[in-house]
Parts: structure tokens; C-alpha cells; sequence
């Protein structure tokens, strides 16, 4: 198959482009002609990623499609409204969505990050239900920075805040789940 082996070539440079080009394109987008623009930019880019992600790859994660339905009814109401505080606030919500759907799947006695995660990482239980809880507590967290940067600067502040500041800290976060990925590790079973 030779589409197949394009798109293996480097597949996780490839994807992560497609998971981050759309904010890039929002950033730039913005500060050259505002967050309007930059919004129905970032509208139909997340869209095109997310039709190139199943076209190449042939799968699509749920993170990355509730995130761009977020997108389009905050950016759409942002757009409709003229009031760019709906594009603010979509991170706010998807967060705290995030956060919420995995308290309710560990009152339910689902895991459900293991379920968007176990092909990745190999857990014990145990190891599941406290990076669960540590993902909840780091997307309220986030929500919260989210609120205090868009509340109390202004828009280019937050948009640069969304984009160098977000993005870092969840890779830094994820980052810092080593020690826990590997002290957890079923495969030492």
C-alpha cells in the first residue's frame, strides 16, 4: 500500500502537526487580523485536520473530535454573536467536560482514560485510577488558568497564553506521568 507507507514514514511528526497546526494557524491568524478571523480560520483548519487525520491514519480519537465540536460551537457563536468571549471560554468547558467525564467513569467503576489510553500504556489498576485523578485535578487546573488569563488580559495576551502556555504545560505534565507509567507498569507483573 502505497499510501499507507507515505503516511508511516514519520507518523507521529505527521500527527502531532495536524493536533497543533490548527492552534499555530490561530495564533498567527489572530495577530495579523484578529481574533474573529482567527477564529473562522481556526474553525475550518481543526475541521481540515481532523479529515486529513482519518484519511491518513483512518481513525480519529474522541479528544480530538469533542475538542473540534467545542471549536465549532464556540466559534460559531463567537462569530454570530461578534462577542469573542465563547472562543475564550471553549477551553474552560472542554477542560472541565474532561475533567468531569473522567470522575464519572470512576464513580461508574470505568476507567476511561484507559480506555483512550491502554494501547499506549500497560496499567494496574491502581496505576489507571491515580493518573485519572492526577489528569482531573491538571485539567481543573488548567480551566482555572484558562478563566484568570482571558478575565484579566487582553485578548492577544490570551491567545498567545492558549497557545505557548496550554499546550507546554499539558506536555510538561504528561511529561512529569513517567515515573508513575513506569512505577504502575503492568508488564512487571
Amino acid at each position: 500500500m502505497q499510501h499507507s507507507q507515505r503516511t508511516t514514514e514519520n507518523p507521529s511528526f505527521l500527527k502531532m502537526l495536524l493536533d497543533i497546526g490548527p492552534l499555530i494557524v490561530f495564533f498567527a491568524v489572530n495577530a495579523f487580523f484578529g481574533i474573529f478571523a482567527a477564529t473562522a480560520i481556526f474553525m475550518v483548519t481543526i475541521t481540515a485536520a481532523l479529515i486529513a487525520t482519518r484519511v491518513l491514519f483512518g481513525e480519529l480519537a474522541a479528544m480530538p473530535i469533542v475538542t473540534a465540536a467545542f471549536v465549532l460551537v464556540f466559534g460559531g457563536l463567537t462569530l454570530y454573536l461578534q462577542d469573542e468571549t465563547f472562543i475564550k471560554m471553549k477551553p474552560t468547558v472542554v477542560y472541565l467536560l474532561f475533567a468531569g467525564l473522567l470522575l464519572a467513569g470512576l464513580a461508574l467503576n470505568r476507567i476511561f482514560l484507559e480506555t483512550v489510553m491502554g494501547e499506549v500504556f500497560s496499567l494496574t489498576e491502581e496505576g489507571w485510577i491515580i493518573l485519572t485523578y492526577r489528569w482531573v485535578y491538571f485539567f481543573v487546573g488548567l480551566a482555572l488558568m484558562n478563566e484568570i488569563v482571558w478575565r484579566n488580559f487582553s485578548t492577544d495576551t490570551w491567545v498567545s497564553f492558549k497557545v505557548f502556555g496550554l499546550l507546554p504545560l499539558t506536555l510538561i505534565f504528561a511529561g512529569l506521568q513517567v515515573r508513575l507509567l513506569r512505577e504502575y507498569s503492568a508488564s512487571d507483573i
